[in-house]
């Protein structure tokens, strides 16, 4: 089993990046039914581009066939590369991986269900070409899903982009193409929980988006299930705001405000009402349970930032390898 420990030494690093010019980086989770249609719309638009091309697909724990199809693409085509991760280690950190061992000069991260087209990164291309070093995908339409699911992603967008900290896109996704520049900076830092379209955000440089419509997915289930979706919505808004802290401290002031008013009403009603059944034991059970919600929802969001201190400070790889094939002998140390 590989460890991902160390970054390949700079110097010898500069020598591959002259070499290629571009790196497609497609992190793959039980995509068996999508691999052989996405390596042939991705196949035509690599003859389009203008200089060499690498493929990374990374395996991340599949459970079916994909790590079977993805060798037998490396066999048939050597533009294509791949990692398979140890386990599951989700979404962000299989692009992570994908993004440690890419070479080109320029990188495009999509994802790897056919909802993001692989025509469209012609169009990221072009607008690369004239100055730009971040281009993302900034979804006008989500075809046919319901609203179950639109409505909580756009509010969601709207929301974080209010409460962060820096200005991350409305409807953006990880579907990207990154300058080299860009792409050490995202290598360089050493986060865990791992937002990329926040990180890419922060980073800066000069940014611009390409507009389309998301299509539904080729074939099989949704990966990014509610709960799944859920977590990285919070991690997104975790990572990149303070509000949440600040927060717990409005609902205590809340909290404090509400005391002392109750506290002036069951003196009045002891005053003025005695025999009122609202100065028994329902006013009292009342302002426990309001009292004991704020201390619950404010201990509940420290956790959160406090259980990410806790991530960092273990100091863990990101991830392991089991397999890597394509890469050149030098980067399988990695």
């Amino acid at each position: 089993m590989l460890d991902n420990t160390a970054i390949l030494d700079r110097k010898t690093e500069n020598a591959m990046y002259t070499a290629l010019k571009y790196s497609l980086v497609i992190p793959i989770y039980n995509e068996e039914e999508t691999l052989a249609a996405l390596y042939q719309r991705i196949s035509k638009v690599m003859e389009r581009l203008d200089g060499s091309v690498e493929l990374i697909l990374i395996n991340d724990g599949s459970r079916d066939r994909s790590l079977e199809i993805m060798r037998e693409l490396h066999e048939k085509d050597g533009r294509v590369c791949y990692l398979s991760l140890a386990r599951n280690f989700g979404h962000q950190i299989a692009v992570t991986a994908g993004l440690n061992f890419s070479r080109g000069q320029v990188v495009v991260v999509m994802d790897g269900d056919l909802q993001d087209p692989p025509e469209l990164i012609l169009d990221m291309v072009e607008q690369w070409r004239q100055g730009y070093q971040v281009v993302y995908a900034q979804r006008t339409q989500r075809r046919k899903e319901g609203w179950f699911k639109r409505f909580p992603a756009y509010m969601y967008y709207r929301i974080l982009r209010h409460l962060a900290d820096v200005d991350i896109p409305i409807d953006t996704g990880d579907f990207c193409l990154m300058d080299r520049c860009v792409v050490e900076v995202l290598n360089s830092m050493p986060e865990r929980n791992r937002y990329i379209r926040g990180l890419r955000a922060w980073i800066g440089f000069k940014q611009t988006a390409v507009k389309f419509e998301r299509d539904p997915r080729f074939a099989g289930d949704v990966k990014y299930t509610f709960r799944k979706s859920l977590r990285l919505a919070m991690n997104g808004l975790v990572s990149f705001s303070k509000v949440p802290l600040r927060l717990s401290i409005y609902l205590g002031l809340f909290a404090a405000c509400v005391s002392i008013f109750m506290a002036f009403l069951v003196l009045y009603w002891r005053l003025f009402s005695p025999n009122s059944s609202l100065t028994g034991l329902a006013i009292v059970m009342i302002a426990i349970f309001f009292l004991g919600a704020v201390q619950l929802v404010s201990i509940g969001i420290l956790g959160q930032y406090v259980g990410r201190i806790y991530e960092e400070v273990k100091g863990r790889p990101l991830y392991t390898l089991a397999e890597v094939a394509g890469f050149r002998q030098g980067d399988d140390a990695k």
